[in-house]
């Protein structure tokens, strides 16, 4: 009798294998990434008709509801990976039942938002700045479309089940369906209706609460076929909390370094602060085309460690990287190709352009790190590492925030601020790449 033998899986197929994983995650995630932003343009272009009081109304309105919104992007990561790495040790019912407890969680804080928000968007509006004409329209925009901030949360955590379930494309379509409803629920709103910025609101808010009703249909639907309870569960909803507090933390330090540059632009000058606000609009795009790898990273690593496979996990995080310096290569050279026809689109400014000319040289060169970063940062979130994400992130203002407000003094423009900007991501990079090598985010088990 001949004994049959498996061959062993050699480097060059174990990297095809990775690489099929990652672009089946990746692609889609990419897709619904890019969607999301495209409500507010569709808000912008649609308001922007009526005036420019209610243009500027809506631009406040909607900073506020975006920080707001992105503190809670932890609901998203900490789900993705608890579910993942319960898919990965073969048990779908507590995956799933693991995405219940973070829907729950996201209706809790959505109604805390709302309770708090409500009675203070006058003030909160005030606060922002905006001018006696605008701010009543900001006032308006905002008391409306903070009811639908419990639907934008549950779309959030959601998505982090689906995710987790090794799931993007479902996302994708959602997001697809919601941009086109809300396209269309604005227009009928508030010219076919009259409803003016009132009506963009309330568009908003009806396709949101759809979105988050597609979402609801097809986890219910997965929990009923696996067995999973639909109660909410005290317990679990208070470790979804837990494991989500270092992300959070880890969210509100990257925001403050965001709002920190701009500040310091805006001492520059308005050219300088304008041309700040280009470029920054470029840096969120190419944000998206390498946080859909780092969410790639978030649901496959859970997986490989949920399933024992430390090795697997070490060996497709290894890819990813090669994949993320890859990527910023690419977006490096397409910025520095593109940026004499990128900035005009914008301003037809001189000086503005002449600010962000050689400023986009240092974001082209700096992509590669950023490729790391994105990366690696998904692979500890979908480890569970969320602590150590954190305190990295601390540090990481820590050492951009004095050099960054030392830029006006000693000079350098906004090429300067770009500089202190890369210099961040490269803290990042070292604080991420020396917990990558120490293997200590490497855990196995269904929990971490």
């Amino acid at each position: 009798m001949v004994l049959m033998t498996q061959a062993p899986v050699t480097p060059k197929a174990a990297r095809r294998r990775h690489d099929r994983e990652i672009v089946a995650l990746a692609v889609p995630a990419f897709g619904a990434l890019v969607a999301e932003p495209l409500f507010l343009m569709a808000d912008s272009a649609i308001v922007g008709h009526l005036g420019t009081s209610q243009l500027a109304g809506l631009a406040v309105a909607s900073a506020l509801l975006t920080t707001a919104v992105s503190v809670f992007v932890f609901l998203a990561y900490a789900t993705t990976a608890a579910v993942a790495r319960r898919v990965g040790a073969g048990d779908t019912r507590a995956a799933i039942q693991q995405g219940m407890d973070g829907i729950w969680l996201a209706l809790l804080l959505g109604a805390a938002v709302v309770a708090v928000v409500l009675p203070t968007a006058p003030g909160l509006v005030s606060l922002f700045g905006a001018s006696d004409t605008a701010a009543p329209y900001a006032t308006t925009y905002l008391r409306i479309s903070t009811l639908g901030i419990p639907a934008m949360l549950v779309v959030l955590a959601a998505t982090g089940v689906l995710r987790g379930l090794q799931n993007t494309k479902t996302p994708l379509y959602v997001a697809v369906a919601g941009f086109v409803a809300n396209g269309v629920l604005n227009l009928a709103l508030v010219y076919g209706a009259g409803l003016g910025i009132a009506g963009s609101a309330w568009g908003t808010v009806i396709a949101q609460f759809g979105m988050a009703a597609i979402y609801l249909i097809v986890v219910v639907r997965g929990a009923r076929r696996h067995g999973a309870s639909l109660r909410p569960d005290l317990a679990g909803i208070r470790a979804c909390a837990q494991a989500g507090t270092p992300l959070l933390v880890r969210t509100l330090a990257l925001r403050a370094v965001l709002m920190i540059a701009t500040a310091v632009a805006a001492r520059l000058g308005d050219a300088d602060v304008a041309a700040h606000q280009i470029i920054l609009s470029l840096w969120s795009l190419l944000a998206f085309a390498l946080d859909a790898i780092a969410i790639a990273g978030q649901a496959i690593i859970g997986r490989y460690l949920g399933a024992d496979d430390a090795e697997g996990a070490r060996d497709v995080c290894r890819r990813m990287v090669q994949w993320g310096i890859a990527a910023g290569v690419v977006l490096g050279v397409l910025v520095v190709v593109t940026r004499p026809l990128f900035v005009p689109l914008f301003t037809s400014d001189p000086v503005v352009q002449d600010a962000a000319l050689p400023a986009l040289i240092v974001v082209a060169l700096s992509q590669p790190i950023c490729g790391i970063v994105f990366v690696l940062d998904g692979v500890l979130m979908g480890a569970g590492d969320g602590p150590y994400l954190a305190w990295a992130m601390l540090i990481t203002l820590a050492v951009f925030t004095p050099i960054a407000l030392l830029v006006p003094v000693l000079g350098g423009g906004l090429t300067a601020v770009w500089g202190a900007m890369t210099l961040m991501m490269a803290v990042r990079m070292a604080t991420l790449w020396v917990r990558y090598r120490s293997g200590r985010w490497v855990v196995t088990g269904a929990t971490r």
